[in-house]
């Protein structure tokens, strides 16, 4: 299966409506989830980076594993289907149904182990199948 990935100029075309300080810590994110998940692919959704199994039904709704965007003053690194992971670490936020988010204001905050957990826990999880 070839891997789906942003070309540089859409990567920075999207960083170009988000606010500078964002940049560098949008990029350490993608990283991350490309690190963890390398099969995943990658777009651009709802002025974020949508993170998906390809193949899976629903496209990047049914097969989401997460996405990285801006909201206010912090990135999001949210997952659609976060209520139903585990997370030891207490680190989701987020009150509706199904989705949850992490904020990030800085690389300095960013848990690397804790991230990575959520975002393999996030691959494994199956929506259509309860």
């Amino acid at each position: 299966m070839q891997r789906q990935r942003l070309e540089q100029s859409e990567i920075e075309g999207l960083l170009g409506d988000w606010p500078g300080w964002a940049y560098d810590l949008v990029l350490e994110l993608r990283e991350l989830v490309l690190n963890v998940a390398p099969e995943l692919a990658e777009t651009v959704a709802y002025k974020s980076l949508y993170y998906y199994k390809p193949g899976q039904p629903y496209g990047v709704i049914g097969g989401n594993v997460c996405l990285i965007g801006v909201r206010g003053d912090c990135v999001h690194l949210a997952f659609l289907h976060g209520a139903f992971l585990p997370d030891p670490d207490g680190l989701l936020q987020g009150t509706g149904k199904a989705k949850r988010h992490i904020e990030l204001r800085s690389k300095e905050n960013m848990r690397r182990g804790p991230l990575e957990m959520l975002i393999r826990a996030a691959i494994a999880h199956q929506p259509n199948v309860r």
